[in-house]
C-alpha cells in the first residue's frame, strides 16, 4: 500500500475509534492484524489482538464517551504518525483507580506499521502525567 493509502485507513480506523466502543469492538479485526503489538507508557507491551480489544475496552469502560480529534497524520512508506487530542469523562474505574467523574483533554502522539493493508504495530505516548494530574491523581504544582 501507498503512503496515501495508509493514511486513508489510519484515519478511517480514528473515525471507528472515536464511535465509542461497540462499534470499534465490531470493526478492530477490519483494521488491526491479529499479532498487532502496542508499545506504550503504560507499562508493558500489549501483544496480539485479543490482548489490545481487552485493552481498549478498559480504556473505553473508563471514558465512555470519549472523543477523538485528529490533528495530524504523517506518513512515509508503512509508517504513520498522528498526532490527536482526547476529550471524555472519567466514569468507570481506570489503571486501578476508580472513577472521578472529572472532565479530561489529553493528548496522544502514535506511530504505527502498517503491513498487507492491517495495523500491526503501534508506538503510543500519550500525556499520561497531564491525565492523571486532571484526575486528581497526581497533584498539580503550585505557581
Amino acid at each position: 500500500m501507498s503512503a496515501e493509502e495508509n493514511k486513508a485507513l489510519m484515519r478511517r480506523w480514528y473515525e471507528v475509534l472515536d464511535k465509542g466502543k461497540a462499534v470499534f469492538m465490531a470493526e478492530i479485526d477490519e483494521f488491526c492484524a491479529p499479532n498487532y503489538i502496542i508499545h506504550n507508557g503504560f507499562g508493558a507491551d500489549i501483544h496480539g489482538l485479543d490482548n489490545v480489544k481487552q485493552f481498549l475496552g478498559g480504556f473505553a469502560d473508563a471514558f465512555p464517551d470519549l472523543h477523538f480529534t485528529t490533528e495530524d497524520i504523517i506518513a512515509e512508506g508503512d509508517r504513520i504518525v498522528a498526532r490527536f487530542t482526547w476529550t471524555g469523562t472519567n466514569s468507570g474505574a481506570f489503571m486501578g483507580v476508580p472513577a472521578t467523574n472529572k472532565r479530561v483533554t489529553f493528548w496522544t502522539i502514535e506511530t504505527d506499521r502498517i503491513a498487507n493493508g492491517k495495523i500491526v504495530e503501534a508506538w503510543v505516548r500519550m500525556d499520561t502525567l497531564g491525565l492523571m494530574q486532571q484526575l486528581g491523581v497526581i497533584p498539580t504544582p503550585k505557581k
